[in-house]
């Protein structure tokens, strides 16, 4: 007689209904709540996945590349939000310094 091996792992390990059946009201509601959005999300790293296996690169370049881009258009955003500010800010002084003459 052999114990052990997949076979046992099979039948100790819970399906994910039984798990979901463990969890307290409170989770089993947050859980269902973000079911939706992490198969959203799941959805656009496999389509991000294929389209870099498109590609002659290795995955983790091309996704490094990508990773790369975003920062530099984040940064860019972020510079571009403060000199609005700034702007804004600039403009608010010289009405009140208007204002005060």
């Amino acid at each position: 007689m052999c114990i052990g091996g997949p076979a046992l792992i099979y039948y100790v390990t819970p399906t994910e209904e039984q798990l979901f059946l463990k969890y307290n009201p409170e989770l089993q509601k947050r859980s269902l709540e973000r079911r939706k959005e992490k198969q959203e999300d799941f959805d656009n790293f496999v389509t991000r996945l294929k389209e870099y296996s498109k590609s002659d690169k290795p995955v983790w370049a091309v996704w490094e590349q990508e990773a790369e881009q975003q920062r530099k258009l984040g940064i860019q955003k972020e510079l571009d939000r403060r000199r609005e500010a700034a702007a804004e800010a600039e403009a608010r002084k010289l009405e009140m310094w208007s204002s005060l003459r």
